[in-house]
């Protein structure tokens, strides 16, 4: 069953800054390596990199930023460094919600939490309720995440409401419905996608959402990604033609 392009606007009606950006911010480890620093201080970094990408994102205009902080494969890294993350997280969540707050920014997380310590969940939904009003930016942030768990969850729930439904679904209603049962759901699909460190995949990052989206792949790493960075990477997208999966009439 094939999925219908999204609504939207034509290339010459496409905005030059994107509405949604999503980054998979990868590098951290090579960045603390390349210095002979524990891993730690790379993830440390990063997390300063965020808060200012943050409010580097709320000054060019973009109204939604994804940042995939930790993915559903991250649970196999050795137990220190996901102590040492799961401490980072904790900390993060304490001492930014309120400057979040106090910026007008929304804090919405996706994921599956179960896996998480219920102090950690405290915090998230804390979090979430405090800024749920806030309408500058929403801040996405994706933490014991996968695209493919994400699917597989919302077809599931899919299944179930064909079941109580009692009938057979028509295409259009599986491409309204579908969506829906996401994790993502109400949250616009990303605009541009950025992976800084080199490597060129999603790695199974918002897999369904990205089916239009523009990629930017940048070899420098997640600590050492800036404002400057990140205009850059809006800049290539506004040049971009965006067709949708449509084809242009070339006439000759």
């Amino acid at each position: 069953m094939s999925q219908k392009p999204p609504a939207s606007p034509s290339s010459t009606d496409a905005p030059l800054v994107p509405h949604h950006v999503a980054i998979i911010m990868d590098g951290n480890g090579r960045w603390a390596k390349s210095r002979g620093l524990p891993r730690t201080a790379g993830h440390r970094k990063g997390v300063e990199v965020v808060r200012d990408i943050v409010k580097a994102a709320q000054d060019i205009g973009i109204n939604t930023l994804t940042l995939f902080g930790f993915s559903s494969e991250n649970w196999n890294r050795p137990k220190d460094e996901i102590h040492d993350l799961m401490k980072m997280l904790r900390t993060y969540l304490r001492s930014e919600t309120a400057e979040l707050h106090k910026s007008g920014v929304r804090l919405r997380v996706i994921g599956d939490r179960r896996a998480f310590d219920p102090d950690i969940v405290e915090l998230i939904e804390n979090a979430e309720r405090l800024t749920s009003e806030n309408t500058k930016l929403t801040l996405v942030m994706a933490l014991g995440y996968g695209g493919r768990q994400d699917i597989l969850h919302a077809a599931t729930l899919l299944a179930d409401h064909v079941y109580r439904e009692n009938r057979k679904l028509t295409e259009d209603e599986v491409n309204a419905l579908f969506p829906q049962f996401l994790m993502t759901a109400g949250i616009p699909d990303p605009d541009l996608m950025i992976r800084t460190s080199g490597e060129i995949r999603i790695s199974n990052f918002l897999i369904w959402s990205c089916a239009y989206t523009e990629f930017v792949f940048t070899d420098i790493l997640w600590p050492d990604f800036t404002k400057a960075d990140l205009e850059s990477a809006v800049a290539d997208y506004a040049k971009r033609d965006r067709r949708f999966g449509h084809i242009k009439n070339v006439t000759g």
